[in-house]
């Protein structure tokens, strides 16, 4: 689980909007771009090649 104060300032690296923290699936995801970037070892991977893309 990433520290509250990380997820603070963390943004959307293709659209600086909010990320939420989804546990179930340890990743960061951006609702505006229906991008989910992963977290690796508690490492946020902030990598728009390397964001998953969401369905719907």
């Amino acid at each position: 689980m990433l520290k509250r104060e990380l997820l603070d300032i963390l943004v959307c690296p293709k659209c600086k909007g909010k990320l939420d923290y989804n546990d179930k699936d340890d990743e960061l995801i951006c609702h505006k771009c229906r991008l989910a970037y992963p977290i690796k070892d508690n490492i946020p991977v902030m990598l728009i090649d390397e964001a998953r893309r969401l369905n719907g």
